[in-house]
């Protein structure tokens, strides 16, 4: 096999593979002898008829597909490694010759990785982040935890908002009843928007037992194509009300919901937590200001097929996430409307991003000569370990399962220690802001006259997390069938 490199436009490139004509007539034979048994000929068993009298019948060329596609995937992995170029994307495969007793050639068009212009990395001006806690939030922290602890009960009342209900509906439009209008025993959380705009709000105030007309009318864009823009009427009854009850905020309720006998100590720990967490979101929203700061200070044209790829493999781990959950993506995709291409659409700018901060971030290496030490990979494969409770044993046999693994690994952790590097670099501007703290810990101002009172700010949260070590942007080695 060879294997020739030719440069396009845009960090984009052709490789012309070749396979000897002894090598694809082998991709042949095993083409024929996997589809042997099922071809029919008069005369002959199934699984019994000779290749060339198969080939006289139907043409020279009628295995040739399924050796093609044999043969591409092993042929492509091998020019991958022997071209000495770094390719970012998944190959676009096509045949340029294929005839008998000549070698195969077919190209894959790919992207390489591009190059970077690094802009200024060192001494990046960002805001620090206030991670100061306030009494507001503690107590907001511990009425989510009362909600999550609520009781539901049954009560005797007309319905309000937030309550839930157990309802019968059917719903009419121009009087006839419609399909898939009629509900029975049906739950529903009011206020929860889960009906068409209207309908909810208009069942406050509704009594047990008693029939309610509900007019709403559907949205220009509903699902079904006779309901769109029609107003209707459905006739419910609310057949049970039920209610929360909050459990009572005192020592009590701090020993069944934490490790702590008392509230006060139950707030204590709270607003540690949410101080830990604040801490966390600050360096977090600083590396991605940061990173985004040489981004726009930077220079480079990320190649189409590349980007295509970044939001392909981003889908996929998406959908394995649903299939996780016990959902499958297609049934994901009915139930939200949701179409394979918008959802492509839609992660583009987070592929872009991640791309982008990848590429510099190498850059950060480079020019740092930053390394990771043995040291470092064997704290990663502790922390793996405890991930995924297997033994560092376990996780160092799976591991020598793919050559390529470790040296995977610990680019990733030079690429987290250039994170470190920008952050401990960057310059950090905090706003000049009154932080908001309890009234129980805050001193109390001097009562002095003040011709002014300083304005109190707050800084705004990055609404992006920072990039964490992904795996490089290279194409997973895999290609299409041959056409």
């Amino acid at each position: 096999m060879s294997v020739k490199v030719e440069k396009l436009d845009k960090s984009m490139a052709k490789l012309i593979i070749e396979v000897s004509a002894e090598d694809f007539e082998k991709a042949v034979e095993k083409a024929y002898q996997k589809n042997k048994g099922k071809i029919s000929i008069p005369g002959f068993r199934k699984g019994k008829v000779p290749r060339k009298m198969i080939e006289n019948m139907y043409g020279k060329e009628v295995f040739y597909e399924d050796a093609a596609n044999e043969i591409i995937p092993e042929a492509y992995d091998k020019a991958y490694d022997e071209c000495g170029e770094e390719i970012v994307s998944s190959p676009k495969i096509e045949v340029v010759t294929l005839e008998a007793g000549k070698p195969f050639v077919f190209s894959a068009e790919v992207a390489l990785k591009p190059p970077v212009k690094l802009g200024k990395y060192k001494g990046v001006k960002v805001e620090a982040p206030d991670t100061a806690v306030s009494a507001a939030e503690v107590n907001e922290a511990i009425e989510k935890e009362r909600e999550a602890n609520a009781r539901t009960i049954s009560v005797e009342r007309p319905v309000k908002k937030d309550d839930d209900i157990v309802l019968d509906f059917e719903g009419f439009v121009d009087g006839v009843a419609f399909e898939g209008g009629k509900g029975e025993n049906y739950p529903l959380t009011i206020g929860s928007n889960s009906f068409i705009p209207g309908f909810e709000d208009q069942l406050v105030g509704a009594k047990i037992g008693e029939e309610k007309e509900v007019n709403v009318t559907f949205p220009e864009d509903y699902h079904a194509e006779d309901l769109k823009g029609k107003a209707a009427t459905f006739k419910c009854t609310v057949k049970e009300v039920k209610e929360k009850e909050l459990p009572k905020l005192d020592d009590e309720f701090a020993s069944e919901v934490s490790d702590f006998e008392t509230l006060a100590e139950y707030k204590a720990d709270v607003k540690k937590k949410l101080g830990e967490k604040k801490e966390q979101e600050a360096k977090a929203a600083k590396e991605e200001a940061a990173i985004t700061a040489i981004i726009e200070d930077s220079e480079m044209d990320i190649p189409d097929a590349m980007l295509e790829t970044q939001q392909r493999q981003m889908l996929d781990e998406f959908a394995q996430r649903i299939t996780s959950q016990g959902l499958s993506f297609e049934q994901y995709m009915q139930f939200t409307g949701a179409t394979k291409e918008a959802l492509l659409e839609q992660v583009k700018p987070n592929a872009l991003r991640k791309i982008q901060a990848r590429l510099i971030l190498e850059e950060v290496v480079k020019a740092e000569k930053i390394v990771a030490s043995e040291e470092d990979y064997q704290k990663e494969l502790e922390s793996m370990a405890e991930v995924y409770q297997m033994t560092v044993d376990e996780i160092k046999d799976t591991l020598s399962k793919n050559e390529k693994a470790k040296e995977q690994i610990m680019e990733d952790l030079a690429i987290n220690k250039a994170v470190e590097f920008i952050v401990d670099n960057a310059k950090a501007e905090a706003k000049k802001a009154a932080k908001k703290a309890d009234k129980e810990e805050a001193a109390e101002e001097p009562k002095a006259e003040k011709k002014t009172a300083a304005k109190k700010t707050t800084t705004k949260k990055a609404d992006a997390e920072a990039p964490k070590a992904e795996k490089k942007p290279a194409a997973k080695k895999t290609t299409k069938k041959a056409e």
